[in-house]
């Protein structure tokens, strides 16, 4: 089968392998569709903690059941997105529920070989039946559902007004999330074409190109108040470390992002404030869940998010094209 590899940073390959066997527990997959992550274009760039190379890349991963264990609920042909975080369910973090952050995680694509492949098999536990989305809607789930967790991670509800700090795909589906919960929903980037995605296709409430006067433009917009909930997406220390002045006094600043660097704040601003400082790592089946069903709803505008398209033949070379800001691309999908 045909596997997508990134060799070492700045080059990708397809390459030859064997079709996998599905274990006891296991269900083997055929995959159709890979979201193209900016956790990808990091592992091609060659930034990306937790990685070594070579790595086949994929973890927004759609396709058909082809094998599921006796008496699964799963069928041949179904179609399915992969929950693509492999937990170990002993650790105290899986025992509290929380899969996402597991002591002895293994998320495909980046502590293991992924999903961008003909064929994989995974645990069944971390298959999820995506019945009534296309192919294209099913692989987009499990970034949507890193922007859901973060936003219930946040808090936010009805009242609150909220701060997404970048607008790429990330913040995007936070900002999503936000408004499903009925929050003032504001984005911040410093690309205006995105910016404008953001009002017209998502619906936010207001969008604020960022410029050196952004604290008094934002100061100005909220009577002084600021944000109750700030959430990070940018990926980048510096605007990172800048968030935490947008953070409204008894706020919540979520951090999306990852980065390879210490991030730092000012104590007497950050305990003046009472700010309360939230890490976000990937998502878990609930989140999974709230996205189907409102994507089942159409509440996600799945058709303007998916915006270029390609084959796994194809992509090494697009990959470093839909990589580079000016390509104007939201979701990139690989079909298989």
């Amino acid at each position: 089968m045909k596997a997508l590899r990134c060799d070492e940073p700045g080059r990708l390959s397809v390459i030859q392998r064997d079709v996998p066997r599905a274990g006891p527990g296991e269900v083997l997959v055929r995959i159709r569709r890979i979201g193209i992550c900016g956790t990808d274009y990091h592992i091609f760039h060659g930034n990306q903690p937790y990685l070594e190379y070579p790595r086949v890349i994929g973890h927004e991963l759609a396709g058909e059941v082809v094998e599921a264990p006796s008496g699964s609920a799963l069928k041949s042909g179904d179609i399915v997105c992969i929950e693509p975080y492999l937990w170990c369910g002993t650790c105290r973090a899986c025992r509290q529920g929380k899969t996402n952050c597991c002591r002895h995680l293994q998320v495909l694509g980046v502590h293991r070989d992924g999903g961008a492949c003909e064929y994989i098999a995974v645990p069944e536990r971390n298959v999820v039946s995506a019945s009534g989305l296309s192919l294209d809607e099913a692989a987009m789930v499990e970034f949507l559902a890193i922007g859901a967790h973060g936003v219930r991670r946040s808090g936010a509800n009805a009242s609150s007004r909220v701060a997404v700090v970048g607008a790429g795909p990330i913040g995007i589906a936070a900002a999503i999330f936000a408004k499903v919960r009925g929050a003032h929903v504001s984005v911040l980037d410093m690309n205006a074409g995105r910016l404008a995605f953001c009002r017209d296709k998502i619906g936010v409430d207001h969008v604020f190109e960022v410029s050196p006067d952004i604290d008094d433009r934002l100061n100005a917009a909220t009577d002084g108040d600021f944000f109750d909930v700030v959430i990070d997406a940018t990926g980048s220390p510096k605007a990172m470390m800048k968030g935490f002045s947008y953070v409204g006094h008894g706020g919540t600043y979520v951090l999306l992002s990852i980065v390879r660097a210490d991030i730092t704040f000012n104590d007497p601003e950050f305990h003046k404030r009472e700010t309360s400082l939230l890490g976000s790592r990937n998502a878990t089946r609930q989140d999974f869940e709230t996205v189907l069903d409102v994507m089942r709803g159409g509440g996600v505008p799945t058709a303007a998010l998916a915006s270029h398209h390609g084959s796994i033949d194809d992509a090494p070379d697009l990959i470093p094209r839909w990589s580079a800001p000016e390509a104007g691309v939201i979701k990139a999908l690989v079909e298989v």
